[in-house]
């Protein structure tokens, strides 16, 4: 038995898998992962806290019991029941929008719709049907354009007064807009946060405060997964969105050892992370400026519950391969050969189409003066450490492989150019260290070394 020194647990309840990490000494230059727990999340079966008990008990055999829930230092990080479903409206598609949306993802959120330019009937009623945790409101750079995003406001005010619910705000536009854009939403019933805009000039993006907003409303909101609520209770230290742990671990790795990219295969969704400013003879051809942090979420490739979306996208093949009736082989936690067979093939599916999605490629252009080359979106040129975590790359056996596979035949993607060092989550704690980084950045870092299989 294990002999727990000033114990922390961390629980992460993801759409598939719960898993529930102890850690010891966090405080001292010799931390601790002292067990990790794991159950399937049972929000299927109507009460997350269930799969949470589950994980808590399997860790107890493990190491022995790790004292009273709700008074030992608990921490969590979510993305059950579809994490924080949220709508953005701003005003240009490649500007204002495009960044209230860098900001979203980055924070964990779960974009459902997004707007630009004056807000229509059928958007309200789009809005209407998905009922968001939450609405980010932008529009402008500051002390420009005031007009649409002010009339954005009075639209979305005098629908919640005809509505029987309500959904806090963010507004994070054109900063001379503000205090309209509060008294007009307030009048409409909305709780409404100010934040610097995300978007405050030609060129810049600024989305850092309005991540930390979206976190503290995801806290205080996250209670659409059956049992949440209970579970609020039991973990003293915060609940955040599992995306962004993850995204705070790339960017302690950022920081510690350069530029990364970390590829989060789970059940429901395929996350890529990537902290990286790019090459600098790129940055001069972008057609758009790009956060230092970028998350993209890839709602339809899952190696579970999203796996049907994958298959579709492997095509005759893999239905050749498997047969009509491939979901029989397939298992939340895969054991036996052909359910791990599948399960590889599937994620490294969603591998493929995840990166080709975050990276940016070269555009070429032609005019009076020939051809022309641009960069349009996120360049991987200076990679330099590739991560997988997620129950999928870290229990199969070739997550490593179908990792370097996915780099294959770049073409025009803007890939990285040099040597790649590729490691594996091998304990399963990015989320965790992410989580407790803020508290305990040290220890999380060499936490994160040892769990990547690297001699620090």
């Amino acid at each position: 038995m294990v002999i727990l020194v000033n114990k922390v647990l961390v629980a992460e309840i993801g759409s598939t898998t719960t898993v529930v990490n102890a850690f010891g000494d966090l405080e001292s230059e010799h931390p601790l992962l002292l067990g990790q727990g794991m159950a399937p999340t049972t929000v299927p079966e109507g009460d997350v806290r269930q799969g949470l008990r589950q994980a808590v008990a399997d860790l107890e055999k493990r190491i022995g019991p790790v004292g009273t829930l709700g008074e030992v230092p608990f921490y969590a990080t979510s993305s059950a029941a579809g994490g924080l479903k949220m709508t953005v409206h701003g005003l240009v598609p490649e500007m204002t929008a495009r960044a209230a949306r860098e900001a979203a993802l980055g924070a964990g959120a779960v974009l459902r719709y997004q707007t630009a330019g004056e807000l229509e009937e059928a958007d309200w009623r789009e809005i209407e049907r998905l009922r968001p945790n939450i609405m980010l409101l932008a529009g402008g750079v500051d002390h420009g354009d005031k007009r649409v995003v002010t009339e954005n406001a009075r639209k979305l005010a005098d629908w919640f007064r005809q509505a029987n619910w309500k959904v806090p705000v963010v507004y994070a536009g054109n900063a001379a807009a503000a205090n309209s854009v509060r008294e007009i939403l307030e009048g409409g019933g909305l709780s409404v946060r100010v934040v610097a805009n995300v978007y405050p000039d030609i060129d810049e993006l600024n989305i850092e405060p309005t991540r930390a907003v979206i976190q503290e409303v995801f806290e205080q909101h996250i209670t659409e997964a059956p049992g949440m609520q209970a579970i609020r209770e039991i973990v003293n230290g915060g609940i955040r969105p599992t995306p962004e742990a993850v995204l705070q671990a790339a960017r302690l790795i950022y920081e510690e050892a350069g530029d990364v990219l970390i590829f989060d295969v789970g059940g429901a969704t395929t996350d890529v992370h990537s902290v990286t400013t790019g090459a600098e003879e790129n940055q001069r051809l972008a057609l758009a400026p790009e956060p230092l942090a970028k998350r993209t979420v890839e709602g339809d490739l899952g190696v579970y519950v999203n796996a049907g979306r994958v298959a579709d996208l492997l095509g005759a093949d893999f239905l050749r391969r498997w047969g009509e009736n491939w979901r029989a082989h397939l298992r939340p936690l895969p054991e036996i050969a052909a359910e791990i067979a599948l399960s590889e093939e599937l994620a490294s599916a969603a591998l493929v189409h995840a990166l080709r999605r975050h990276a940016g490629r070269f555009r070429h252009y032609y005019g009076a003066s020939g051809r022309i080359t641009r960069v349009e979106g996120r360049d991987l040129s200076r990679i330099r450490w590739v991560i997988g975590t997620g129950g999928a790359l870290t229990r199969l056996p070739n997550g490593l492989k179908m990792m370097k596979e996915a780099f294959a035949h770049p073409g025009e993607a803007l890939f990285p150019q040099e040597r790649v060092a590729y490691f594996l989550d091998q304990s399963y704690i990015m989320a965790s260290l992410g989580v407790l980084s803020r508290d305990y950045r040290q220890a999380a870092w060499r936490l994160l070394l040892e769990s990547l299989g690297v001699d620090s």
